[in-house]
């Protein structure tokens, strides 16, 4: 079926994430391949943007479409291009609900690439990208780009409030991603971070970033190994994570480049340079929740996995 005019319905699916990748708070996050949510999005005739259904949860979601991250990113693309039509949107949840994997944003992304392909001139992922920020704000109080911007494009990427940057990173790299089940509400995981810091934890973190960007640039996993490191907000969410110190040195013990938290928690990732490696330590940390009384999936994927695709 053609886009634009011509089609009334359109469905997506936008990848989880990694938020933060410890070093970079806000900003940084990539893609992670084998799990996300799946937006079905129609094209109506009347002038507003509802929610039908929402699957996959037994959590009460917002239906109001300005209270829901989806809805809320519709409602502004339709504000910003004055459309004369409306949407309807079924959402269904594949990713677990305050898991740190980018729930809310996955739902967002999928509405608004569904959405995007029912225009009569769609837009690129970057400009959606600005529309997207409106429905992250729902959820998590702050307008912020780290899981929305890998979940358009894919892999690894640095999301500023104005743009899109990806990272280049080596193939062989990849990603282990546990959630153990327990939930962390992203809200409460902010107000975690509330209070002063110190000028040298900024320079430490800023010292952290600039050389996890310049190993992923230069393919250098010694420069990665030296930088992976969150001295400014894990200390201070650590401890609202049952089972986390010994998850992460589980994965550090399996010659992890680096291992923290996934966007607010509870959810836990590490960087390996082998899909192998990856694998190998999956059991050693899901062993660490399970010893602090919680069962836990494990995902291992390129750090170059694919964003959010139409279906």
């Amino acid at each position: 079926m053609q886009g634009g005019a011509g089609q009334r319905e359109a469905r997506a699916f936008a990848p989880a994430s990694v938020a933060n990748v410890a070093v970079g708070f806000d900003l940084l996050g990539y893609a992670v391949a084998g799990v996300g949510d799946t937006v079905t999005v129609r094209r109506i005739e009347a002038p507003e943007v509802r929610i039908a259904a929402i699957r996959g949860t037994t959590a009460d979601l917002p239906t109001d479409a300005a209270g829901n991250t989806a809805g809320a990113a519709l409602i502004a693309l339709r504000q910003a291009l004055a459309l004369p039509f409306g949407f309807e949107i079924e959402i269904d949840k594949g990713i677990p609900l305050s898991s740190g994997m980018g729930g809310s944003a996955a739902s967002c992304v999928a509405a608004l690439v569904a959405a995007n392909a029912l225009l009569d001139a769609p837009l690129s992922r970057e400009a959606l990208y600005l529309h997207s920020l409106e429905g992250e704000a729902v959820a998590s109080g702050s307008r912020h780009g780290d899981n929305l911007g890998p979940m358009f494009l894919g892999g690894l990427v640095l999301s500023t409030l104005e743009r899109l940057v990806p990272v280049p990173v080596p193939a062989p790299w990849h990603s282990l991603l546990v959630h153990p089940d327990a939930l962390l509400e992203t809200r409460r995981a902010r107000a975690a971070l509330q209070g002063d810091y110190a000028l040298q934890e900024f320079v430490a973190q800023s010292t952290n970033l600039a050389l996890v960007l310049a190993g992923c640039h230069a393919g250098d996993a010694g420069l990665v190994r030296a930088g992976l490191r969150d001295v400014l907000v894990e200390p201070r969410r650590a401890p609202l994570i049952a089972g986390f110190d010994a998850a992460k040195q589980a994965a550090l013990d399996a010659d992890a480049m680096g291992a923290s938290i996934s966007g607010a928690g509870p959810s836990v990732f590490a960087w390996f340079e082998t899909r192998e490696a990856a694998e190998a330590a999956a059991p050693k940390v899901r062993a660490a929740f399970a010893d602090a009384g919680f069962d836990s999936q494990g995902w291992v994927t390129p750090l170059d996995s694919p964003g959010a695709r139409l279906l």
